[in-house]
């Protein structure tokens, strides 16, 4: 039972008196219509003001009834100019016997990856390398302007289209991975910086919408590979997923699809991706930025007026980009909500592939899969130096790190 006058709210008028609530009162507050969560011991409303929250309403309210302090500190690059947003909403704080985390959780791992993470902060780690990010926008946009020379000079032949082929299609998988740095805040200090280049490269280069991302991806980082909440994992009806899925599915006979076959199926998928996406892009969303890609890769590129060409690449690049972004996922522990600690619902959802130059270009360093889910908010360009702090903490409380070649990475998925 909460103790005391009430002390905020939503009305943000703060009482004399502070109010003091347990555990057990707060996890009721986890519905649709009644949301509560705790960040640092303050005990927060956020129902009314979740539907304002400028990273969507699904991702903070995936975190109603538990400790958020870790997830508030991963996805906010100045935590301090956000707390003038929470102030209004603050109702209490965590009763003085009540323990910081939720659920039982290892307190004690909690704070060492706190610590870990001032660390992190004092070494330096969440400041980007301007030069490393011009010189990655620049081989991008390098890749581009070769294709159209080739055209200018050579004309659309057979050879030439095949070299254009592969050309645009690692510009196009690199620009994935540079829209994926400036969406999560990780290349410039100020948010309004890092927002407009994303917008600008996912929406220029890659032909799709900032928001429609920001709102699938940052629930994806908040619970991954949890079902109902991570996006990424919810392709009910196409593809079953994990261990408790498939035995769902069996127990009430939903038959949409052969899943037996879905590890054949699957390679088709990018198909039809190249198919649909440039129609829902251009029948769906006024944006004229999405239609960027179509234009400038077929109907403005010389030569290739009504030609497929745009649908080829997206073809290959949809690969290129499912195939890395879920070698570190699927195959690991897909299943609901257990509420465990940051550290540990992380490693539980993500693996590493082995470090290389050739790695971490190809996969836009998201080879350090466990690092990036961790410190969303870290440059990729700094990953390997968190690296060793992170598997020391993860050996010490026997949380497993793993680590694959490539390869294994990829006939993983399939497996």
């Amino acid at each position: 039972m909460g103790k005391g006058g009430e002390q905020g709210g939503d009305s943000g008028e703060p009482a004399a008196q502070i109010r003091f609530y347990t555990w057990e009162e707060i996890q009721k507050h986890n519905l649709r219509t009644d949301k509560w969560l705790v960040i640092e011991r303050k005990v927060y409303n956020i129902t009314k003001w979740a539907n304002r929250h400028p990273g969507g309403h699904r991702v903070i309210s995936h975190c109603a009834g538990e400790d958020a302090t870790d997830a508030f500190q991963a996805f906010h690059i100045n935590p301090t100019l956000v707390q003038k947003f929470l102030k209004p909403l603050l109702i209490g704080e965590l009763a003085p016997g009540e323990p910081s985390q939720d659920r039982d959780k290892n307190s004690q791992l909690v704070e060492d990856f706190r610590t870990l993470r001032k660390t992190a902060e004092d070494m330096n780690l969440f400041s980007a390398s301007p030069l490393f990010f011009s010189l990655y926008l620049g081989h991008i946009i390098a890749m581009e302007v070769l294709a159209w020379l080739m055209v200018s000079y050579f004309g659309t032949g057979w050879i030439t289209t095949l070299i254009l082929a592969c050309i645009l299609t690692t510009s196009q998988a690199q620009a994935g991975w540079l829209q994926h740095d400036f969406g999560h805040l990780s290349v410039f200090k100020k948010s309004s910086w890092n927002h407009i280049l994303h917008k600008f490269v996912i929406g220029h280069l890659k032909g799709a919408s900032a928001n429609w991302w920001n709102h699938r991806h940052f629930q994806h980082h908040a619970k991954p590979n949890i079902f109902q909440k991570d996006p990424d994992v919810n392709m009910l009806h196409v593809f079953v997923l994990g261990d408790t899925q498939p035995v769902e599915y069996g127990k009430k006979k939903l038959k949409y699809l052969p899943y037996n076959h879905q590890h054949e199926y699957f390679f088709l998928t990018g198909i039809l991706l190249a198919f649909l996406i440039p129609c829902c892009h251009t029948l769906s969303n006024p944006n004229i930025f999405m239609l960027f890609f179509h234009f400038g890769h077929g109907w403005i590129l010389p030569g290739f007026s009504g030609h497929p060409f745009p649908e080829v690449i997206l073809f290959l690049e949809s690969h290129w980009f499912v195939w890395v972004t879920q070698m570190n996922h699927i195959p690991m522990e897909i299943d609901s909500d257990k509420h465990r600690d940051w550290l540990s619902s992380q490693m539980a959802a993500t693996c590493n592939v082995e470090q290389s130059f050739f790695n971490d270009w190809f996969t836009g360093h998201l080879n350090f899969q466990i690092e990036h889910h961790l410190f969303p908010t870290m440059p990729r360009h700094n990953f390997w130096k968190v690296k060793p702090l992170v598997k020391s903490l993860c050996a010490k409380y026997g949380v497993q790190y793993e680590e694959k070649p490539l390869g294994k990475a990829f006939v993983d998925i399939v497996g």
